[in-house]
């Protein structure tokens, strides 16, 4: 998760207790890093975290409250890739697959997205995907 819109180390607290309240019990969360933005350069540094969730729902059960919660904690999808108040992604579920229309896990841009990898490799260091064919930490 991460934003770059008002105090984001607060925002990410509230995803996390949110989460945590409506979604599954955190395990393990990453530090916390700051990222320049991917996709659209002129805007504020993110933060970003990786967090292990254990839930009960289904992935797109998830994606649902995600969606949720970044409504309820004030996103706006005002332009692709643009400044965010919050941004949830499911990067991985166990060793699910979804190809969907609204769902796609593996996240489908997480091999360019070193500040997604870097906190994931801190959490998962000797995990590997078949599309990256190599282990989170060499990122």
């Amino acid at each position: 998760m991460g934003g770059n819109v008002g105090d984001t180390r607060k925002s990410l607290l509230q995803a996390t207790a949110i989460l945590e309240a409506e979604c599954g019990t955190i395990t393990r969360k990453s530090s916390i890093y700051i990222t320049a933005p991917w996709g659209k350069a002129d805007q504020q540094n993110f933060l970003n975290q990786a967090l292990l969730l254990t839930t009960n729902l289904s992935a797109k059960e998830l994606m649902s409250s995600i969606l949720q919660i970044e409504e309820k904690m004030g996103r706006q999808r005002l332009e692709k890739n643009g400044p965010r108040v919050i941004d949830i992604d499911i990067l991985l579920f166990n060793d699910v697959i979804v190809e969907d229309r609204l769902l796609t896990i593996p996240h489908p841009a997480l091999q360019y997205r070193r500040f997604a990898l870097i906190p994931l490799a801190e959490l998962l260091p000797t995990l590997s995907i078949l599309f990256l064919n190599k282990p989170f930490s060499s990122f």
